[in-house]
């Protein structure tokens, strides 16, 4: 504790001594600090905002459209349309090896009717498991489609927020009982404000969807537009997709290699991408960020070789009287890792600040919020602690090694 308070003692009559070359040493470690702090939190801030804007679209899905073939088959020739009912559905739900859930999509546009006003919307009938693979979650007070509103056909919608903002103004429109189609629905969720920058039939806050069974019964429509499907093992999407296509090809009769029969958008690999990217990217940033802390390093070592040659005389008189070169080695090396602390900590509470204060300029949406994480941080005080015991070994080393009689004549 001695020694400690000693080296504390011995840094502040130096701070006061060299106030401006102590305020720019200092002033470099917090740079470094700030550079490798923020730019890895504004980096892990833009990735996860990355992967919450792709997420919109669903959670790790494929988007399945039945097409034309391209490739004669058993004899029939290409151009054959391909059209899938809800029982090749149930037939991959059964078969399919590697999946999670899957859903089918009717769409058409209908009517809606609720009191003086009429719109236009987009409806889609699709399956329970639908909300949660597209991320399409309920309003607190209301639900999703359930497999009861499926089995009995029940006459009961799930509208998107926009599309309630622009029909029921700021009234609740859960429980509220509407015209669509002619017939009448009640309303039994509204879906909870999301971040959606790509769609493939239109973005979910201006669409109504309502069971699947309920849509065929309705429109007498059975052939299915799309498919919704999610693998249980995202990496491993294209097994199940070339599962599903083998499994489609025997009941359709096409050749399973023929990418225009069953036209296939995997989500999934955007998400891959996005993990190789951004770690290539954050590694990018915290390696820029370390190099501005070594400048800072750099300064603390220059600093510290002016602090030997001013204190050579007090050197050579410790070790005149019994100090041993490890003490004089220890003792700079800890005013040494004393700069480097102070200044690493401003520089923490000023990156902590920034993220603070950040997301109130209300660019999350585009750029995200950084944040410091736990690995963040451990990091910077990784590369801090280096910088500190490097810069200062060398100086502490040159003091230890000083000849008593020589420093004291000097």
């Amino acid at each position: 504790m001695a020694t400690f308070l000693d080296a504390l003692r011995q840094m502040w009559r130096d701070m006061r001594g060299q106030k401006l070359r102590t305020f720019l040493t200092i002033f470099g470690i917090v740079w470094g600090t700030v550079a490798v702090t923020l730019l890895l939190a504004f980096g892990r801030g833009l990735q996860r905002q990355m992967t919450i804007n792709t997420a919109g679209i669903g959670d790790q899905i494929c988007i399945a459209w039945p097409g034309l073939t391209s490739i004669p088959f058993d004899g029939l020739g290409k151009g054959r349309k391909i059209r899938l009912n809800e029982e090749d559905i149930e037939t991959i739900r059964g078969q399919a090896r590697g999946l999670n859930a899957i859903s089918s999509e009717y769409s058409q546009t209908m009517k809606l009717n609720y009191g003086t006003k009429t719109v236009a919307v987009d409806v889609s009938g699709v399956s329970p498991e639908f909300g949660a693979m597209r991320n399409i979650n309920p309003h607190p007070g209301g639900r999703f489609l359930n497999p009861n509103d499926v089995a009995l056909e029940r006459r009961v919608l799930f509208i998107g927020n926009k599309l309630a903002d622009d029909v029921f103004g700021k009234t609740d429109p859960i429980g509220k009982t509407v015209l669509l189609g002619g017939s009448p629905f009640l309303i039994v969720g509204m879906m909870e404000k999301k971040i959606q920058q790509s769609s493939y039939s239109g973005r979910d806050n201006g669409k109504i969807f309502i069971p699947g069974s309920t849509f065929r019964a309705l429109t007498g429509e059975k052939w299915v537009d799309n498919f919704i499907y999610q693998p249980t093992i995202p990496h491993e999407s294209k097994q199940v997709t070339a599962s599903l296509r083998e499994i489609l090809s025997r009941r359709q009769r096409f050749d399973p290699d023929d990418k225009e029969a069953l036209s296939v958008w995997d989500t999934t690999e955007e998400f891959a991408f996005f993990e190789i990217f951004f770690l290539s990217f954050r590694l990018f940033l915290g390696i820029i960020g370390s190099f501005t802390l070594i400048v800072g390093g750099i300064g603390v070592s220059n600093i510290m070789n002016v602090v030997v040659e001013e204190r050579t005389r007090e050197v050579g008189i410790k070790m005149a009287l019994g100090a041993r070169a490890k003490a004089i080695l220890r003792q700079f090396l800890m005013e040494t890792m004393l700069i480097t602390t102070v200044g690493g900590a401003i520089g923490f509470a000023i990156s902590l600040a920034v993220c603070w204060v950040f997301p109130k300029f209300g660019v999350t949406q585009y750029v995200g919020d950084p944040n410091v994480s736990l690995a963040v941080a451990a990091v910077t005080a990784a590369i801090l602690g280096l910088t500190g015991l490097t810069a200062g070994y060398f100086p502490a080393k040159e003091a230890s090694r000083l000849d008593p009689v020589v420093a004291m004549k000097l």
